[in-house]
């Protein structure tokens, strides 16, 4: 070989080499992680019997013949229970245990990550078997050939499974190394947008389970209406049945306090059926053994505390599994009525720069050019109702055309940024773009400054809409509406009524406290009549509403604009409450 191939193979190896060290690393950061790095969340026992109770993984079934697959067994929260009733469901079978090792070898896979975890299980697993009259030859044969140590997402399962139980890492991507990242993204389709590290996790257990297989997991519920949820519900619409649905949202299901919005589902590889519904059960043993029984028992539910629903499953769309009576109002109005965007009116958000505290300052002392900064309103500026400008301001990198300014003609600007360029290169918008390294995250259009606009905070429990006269430029924790067509004032009474939160709250994801997200993708949901359709009598009803905080106005006005029924007045008024 010549020294030229030589040295060019060289290179060629040592390129393909880098990210396969780079991949090595991330998954041994994972090995060595904290519980909050590889967000570990430990699940109460009771609530961990409940789940298998619901899967069917019961004592008086033939679990030997079960192959169940457990993908994150940390302290063996699940792993532990689990093979406590496989023992006594074999005793029960097979009093003689000279077979032991051969019957029950395959009948659990528990995979983790974490060393220490794995340890720490390993010990404790032992510790069952030994009570249980079994040698430690014996016992340590069945824990070697139940446990790996590995990266579930990674790593090679021996066959497909019956079962599918636990309580998946919490993990949001940007805590994730990108090599690793990469390799995630390749193998799972269903990682999309900003997923969290439960979506491929789910994934994988549902393309183990064999025809006829269950999982139950207990994880966070917001992929259910999400965008990123997106191709996950289409995956269990395709092939799936949504059996058992139990919110658990403000329950104490996990040994800590944790901010997170639980959910436990049922999932059975089966052709679809009616989806089984319970919510916010006490945590306590027997409770939830009457639930499941209750959960599980054919025909029509008997138990006040479980209600069946047919169609919970549609494609991609958001999953309604609370709020039916709400629902069908929805429903009626989606089949009447345009999209609000349909009806003249856009929705947006403000600007998101990655780094609020050189971008955002008192606008008065903001030291760039008058003409690369705009008097900026946030949240706390509309608390009240009405806009009181708290005199803030942000800096505008941009041209009117999108592009960025040159620096060279804004000396004041460039030496503001200059000052702050370690702060604002270490975004990953300047990382994934040098040559704009000071661009904030989203473009923005200096005219929004001068339309009037409804203004709407993210988080509420009511829905919070605040008129600015166009004075103003929005930041990114709210979101606004602008129209050629409609009125604002009279619109911002039809979304003052309970119509705003009605929508909402069908399909947003509820927070703790019974808090709302009013994000774009919800409010374009509303359904709203187009302004030339709307009476003059009801027009003026409605322009008259919005002056001041009367809410019951807003609501008579809006309730006679969509021609509502008594029932369907009540289900607007009777939300959340």
């Amino acid at each position: 070989m010549k020294g030229d191939d030589l040295q060019f193979n060289s290179e060629n190896a040592r390129q393909q080499l880098l990210p396969m060290v780079e991949f090595s690393q991330a998954v041994d950061c994972f090995a060595e992680s904290s519980v909050e790095e590889r967000g570990a969340v430990f699940t109460r026992r009771e609530v961990v019997e409940f789940i298998l109770d619901l899967v069917g993984y019961t004592t008086d079934q033939p679990l030997q013949g079960f192959r169940l697959l457990e993908p994150s067994f940390g302290d063996g929260d699940f792993l532990i229970p689990v093979a406590d009733r496989l023992l006594t469901s074999y005793d029960a079978c097979q009093p003689n245990r000279t077979r032991i090792v051969r019957d029950l070898s395959d009948a659990i896979r528990a995979v983790e990550v974490h060393r220490q975890s794995s340890a720490k299980t390993r010990v404790k697993l032992l510790q069952l078997l030994g009570e249980r009259g079994f040698s430690r030859e014996v016992a340590s044969e069945l824990i070697d050939a139940w446990i790996i140590e590995d990266d579930f997402l990674l790593t090679e399962l021996p066959h497909g499974f019956t079962h599918a139980v636990g309580n998946p890492p919490y993990v949001r991507q940007e805590l994730i190394p990108d090599a690793l990242m990469a390799e995630y993204r390749a193998r799972y389709r269903t990682i999309y947008d900003r997923a969290d590290l439960y979506i491929p996790f789910i994934e994988r257990c549902l393309s183990s389970l064999e025809l006829g297989g269950v999982l139950g997991f207990i994880c966070a519920d917001r992929w259910m209406k999400n965008k990123y949820g997106g191709p996950l519900r289409g995956m269990v619409a395709s092939q799936y049945r949504l059996s058992c649905y139990v919110d658990m949202v403000d329950t104490a299901a996990f040994d800590a306090d944790v901010i997170a919005y639980p959910a436990i589902t049922i999932i059975r590889r089966e052709q679809p059926g009616p989806t089984r519904i319970a919510h916010r059960p006490r945590i306590e043993r027997n409770t939830l053994a009457d639930l499941a029984k209750a959960m599980l028992r054919g025909g029509p539910p008997t138990n006040g505390a479980v209600i069946e629903v047919d169609g919970v499953v549609k494609g991609r769309e958001p999953w309604i599994l609370r709020s039916f009576e709400q629902l069908a109002v929805v429903r009626r109005l989606e089949s009447q009525y345009p999209a609000i965007e349909e009806s003249g009116c856009k929705v947006g958000i403000g600007v998101a720069t990655g780094a609020d505290k050189v971008f955002i300052g008192k606008f008065d002392s903001l030291d760039v050019e008058p003409d690369r900064k705009l008097p900026l309103v946030r949240t706390r500026d509309i608390e009240k109702g009405t806009v009181d400008w708290q005199g803030f301001g942000v800096i505008n990198p941009f041209r009117d055309d999108g592009s960025l300014v040159d620096l060279a003609k804004y000396p004041m600007l460039d030496a503001y940024f200059g000052r702050h360029r370690g702060t604002i290169q270490k975004r990953n918008c300047a990382k994934n773009n040098p040559r704009g390294w000071y661009r904030t995250i989203d473009r923005i259009y200096p005219e929004l400054t001068h339309r009037p606009k409804l203004l709407i905070p993210d988080i509420k429990g009511e829905a919070h809409v605040v008129y600015e006269h166009g004075q103003l430029y929005p930041h990114h924790n709210l979101y606004f509406i602008t129209s050629d067509e409609w009125d604002l004032r009279a619109l911002q009474a039809v979304l003052r009524s309970g119509i705003a939160k009605l929508f909402v709250s069908v399909y947003s994801t509820q927070m703790r406290g019974g808090f709302l997200r009013y994000q774009a993708q919800y409010l374009r949901r509303i359904r709203l009549p187009r302004w030339q359709e709307v009476t003059g009598q009801i027009r003026d009803a409605l322009l008259e509403a919005s002056v001041g905080e009367n809410s019951e106005a807003c609501n008579r006005a809006t309730f006679d604009l969509y021609q509502l029924s008594a029932a369907e007045r009540e289900a607007i008024r009777t939300n959340g409450k």
